[in-house]
């Protein structure tokens, strides 16, 4: 990088971080969040829903001991700043210039997609780094063909795999190398069986735990097909993404990476990218994946959108350069939709249109509960408090708390201490392997959504003693959160999990 390409990136690196930790000072934890905050106080070679590296993750962000967004978002920053950094070096390798630089990492900072997967703790960002970070690989593998790059690209295969299943759509595109005469000698030149031997080896203890708990990873897409994604079509899903990429982006980049894949069809570079990049995009359609699956793919092809109109357009027309870069600031209106760079007062008063989103009985209906969570969260431990203090010395010993959510497990973890709660347990995703063991107490605090009569046939007593009302959410199963106290548990813990092993994800 020149000089003035530096400048460019740390310019975009400030702003993404600046937009980062405003959103932090505006928002509390998103559900999914809390569980994986939790997997850190649980090493293990893999979990429910995930591979082991985001618990990894987590430990290191639970030694601060903080229940603090901004300390445990403190990955999923350096994560996005990572991302801008590779991406420019990626459009660099690639042949781009300073102008096609400013162009895609404006892309990168107005797609309201990506903005919120890069702002939240969870696998998906650092899924998108390691995609990211394997591209830039793959890129130098196809132009230089050394080995170098290649146990690069081992390495980032690796931490992909163990930190999203979704790497194998990655890994699919990879496979474009086998396609192509040049790279597959090259392949073969630099002994790439040991690559493989070595990629195995690494994701083996994963691969491992998960035959040892009967592979809840097929549990978890079944149910995830059969509530989601059967009820999505391709072209809705297709149409979705281009509105989370903002559809600026996706007019201005996406099409034009398009036409220049067409047009650099003879380049030998671009066209095994280009296949590369075609492979995983179809797999991913094969497969009715989320919008949000996608976004790797589309930060590794909008580098080649800037490169068209810097190389293609620009040389004849520079004065095309003003409009396009007017109307890619415009498109930062959007970013609002993404993260929480308003508070949420002014979100719900000049941005959100919560007449349109509205459910029976909820007042405003707002998407993404991460905009609301924090008053959320400090409410229900305060509710939970009073019924805890209000039981009976001798009920209070060994009194649990059952969180039916793994949110609402996650939140007493998180939050509880500070409100002198006792610990919970729960049956839902990853936190069904960490349940306890032995008798369960006599008395069990229960935390629901609106669930009906779901514990009753684990106890003789259950009693509702609390509502606690959400007018923010956007389904009716959402809308309250219930307290139960449970008296006289008809089993024990094992007996418990036995009865949830097959209802892990529901």
């Amino acid at each position: 990088m020149n000089r003035q390409t530096k400048l460019i990136v740390f310019f975009f690196c400030i702003l993404k971080l600046i937009l980062h930790l405003i959103a932090d000072s505006h928002s509390g934890f998103q559900g999914d969040e809390l569980l994986h905050i939790e997997t850190g106080n649980h090493l293990a070679f893999g979990y429910m829903e995930f591979p082991p590296l985001i618990g990894f993750i987590a430990f290191i962000q639970n030694l601060f001991h903080s229940n603090s967004v901004f300390v445990h978002h403190l990955f999923p920053h350096i994560a996005a700043l990572l991302i801008i950094i590779y991406i420019a070096k990626i459009t660099l390798e690639l042949g781009g210039k300073n102008i096609a630089v400013f162009l895609v990492l404006l892309a990168i900072i107005i797609a309201p997609g990506l903005g919120r997967s890069q702002q939240l703790f969870q696998p998906v960002i650092f899924s998108q780094l390691f995609w990211v970070l394997g591209f830039h690989q793959l890129l130098r593998f196809v132009k230089y063909l050394d080995k170098k790059s290649l146990w690069y690209l081992t390495l980032f295969c690796i931490l992909g795999f163990l930190t999203k299943y979704d790497s194998i759509f990655f890994l699919f595109g990879v496979s474009s190398l086998l396609i192509f005469k040049r790279t597959r000698v090259a392949l073969i030149k630099n002994k790439f069986w040991f690559n493989i031997i070595v990629f195995l080896l690494f994701i083996t203890p994963n691969i491992i735990w998960q035959y040892a708990k009967d592979f809840p990873l097929f549990q978890m897409t079944d149910r995830l097909y059969e509530t989601q994604l059967e009820k999505i079509s391709r072209v809705e899903n297709l149409i979705n993404l281009l509105i989370a990429v903002n559809p600026i982006v996706s007019i201005l980049l996406v099409v034009p990476a398009i036409f220049y894949f067409i047009k650099s069809k003879g380049t030998f570079i671009v066209r095994v990218l280009s296949i590369a990049i075609g492979l995983s995009f179809l797999l991913l359609v094969y497969k009715n994946g989320k919008g949000y699956y996608f976004f790797p793919i589309v930060l590794t092809i909008i580098p080649f959108g800037a490169i068209f109109w810097e190389q293609l357009v620009l040389p004849k027309r520079k004065w095309i350069l003003y409009p396009i870069s007017i109307l890619m600031l415009l498109g930062a209106v959007l970013i609002p939709f993404g993260m929480p760079v308003y508070s949420f007062n002014r979100y719900l008063e000049k941005v959100y249109p919560h007449e349109e989103n509205k459910i029976p009985g909820g007042e405003y209906g707002v998407k993404y509960d991460e905009y609301y969570t924090r008053d959320k969260w400090k409410t229900t431990m305060q509710e939970l408090a009073i019924v805890y203090d209000s039981l009976p010395n001798n009920e209070k010993q060994n009194c649990l708390i059952w969180g039916k959510h793994y949110s609402q497990a996650g939140a007493v973890s998180l939050f509880g201490e500070a409100y002198s709660l006792p610990q919970t347990f729960s049956y839902h995703g990853s936190f069904y392997s960490w349940t306890p063991k032995g008798i369960m107490p006599n008395t069990v605090i229960a935390l629901s959504y609106q669930v009906g009569d779901f514990f009753k046939p684990f106890f003789k007593e259950v009693t509702l003693v609390k509502s606690i009302y959400n007018p923010y959410s956007d389904n009716e199963e959402e809308l309250y959160q219930r307290i139960y106290i449970c008296r006289k548990p008809k089993q024990d813990f094992e007996k418990m999990k036995a009865l949830f092993k097959g209802r892990i994800f529901e």
